[in-house]
């Protein structure tokens, strides 16, 4: 079963298991608003089929994720587009992504193949485990390109690696490699073949937590949920002011070349 071609999505099903693959290889998976959107329809698929135990979410080739598709906001802005409306319109399925994640009461985990960047990293954050290849590494991205983060980064990410180290991302905004993005818990384990480790510990988890990790989940969210939801919007009204910035179109405009 796959997502319309075209759609940068792919949603693979097989038993129990689905796997959520970005498909936007060439652009590194950054999500435009239409693959955002079809994100947004494969991952609420999955958590309303009582069927599926267990899901996946991975990037096709050389990444994860990059974040936002900056080529695609630099386009629309060239054609007389209101950045603060690309940002508008791309956090809204974005968001509900991000919601649906910690909402599933099945595990989701990610595998981590290459960069996760900027909301590319926020939806790593938001699936329950993590587990990257030799090559991944994470990005905040944002605040080098004169943003501020969505997709909950500001809420989950302290919650994963503590208030300092959140800081430190933000400001310094380095590239994090697998072996500290294991040690500060943006990865939970690496392995050569995550994808392949991923499905391996999914269909083991599937058969043994289904009621209790849903059961957990909810106990976790009740500390995350509420914060996680209003930080949301905050952010989505946040990072559409600042697409409005010079400081951001000054970027974006070195970053179109």
């Amino acid at each position: 079963m796959t997502a319309p071609d075209g759609s940068g999505v792919r949603l693979e099903v097989a038993g129990n298991l689905a796997t959520v693959v970005l498909d936007r290889p060439s652009a590194l998976n950054a999500l435009d608003a239409r693959c955002a959107q079809a994100l947004e329809s494969a991952v609420a698929r999955c958590r309303e089929d009582d069927a599926l135990d267990a899901v996946i979410l991975s990037g096709a080739g050389q990444a994860f994720c990059a974040g936002g598709d900056m080529k695609a906001a630099a386009a629309h802005v060239a054609a007389g587009g209101d950045p603060r409306q690309f940002f508008l319109d791309l956090t809204v399925p974005l968001h509900r992504v991000v919601t649906d994640l910690r909402a599933m009461a099945k595990p989701v985990l990610a595998a981590v193949d290459g960069i996760a960047a900027g909301a590319g990293m926020s939806l790593a954050l938001a699936c329950d485990y993590r587990i990257g290849g030799p090559q991944a590494r994470f990005k905040q991205a944002y605040t080098s390109m004169g943003l501020v983060p969505d997709g909950g980064w500001s809420a989950i990410v302290p919650f994963v690696v503590g208030s300092a180290r959140a800081q430190t991302l933000l400001l310094v905004d380095p590239v994090v490699e697998a072996p500290e993005a294991l040690g500060i818990g943006l990865l939970h384990e690496i392995a050569d073949d995550p994808l392949l480790r991923a499905a391996e510990l999914a269909g083991q988890l599937a058969t043994r937590t289904a009621g209790a990790f849903g059961a957990a989940k909810q106990l976790v969210n009740a500390v995350l949920a509420p914060a996680l939801e209003a930080q949301l919007e905050r952010e989505r009204q946040a990072i559409a002011t600042r697409g409005a910035s010079r400081e951001f179109s000054q970027r974006l405009q070195r970053f179109a070349g």
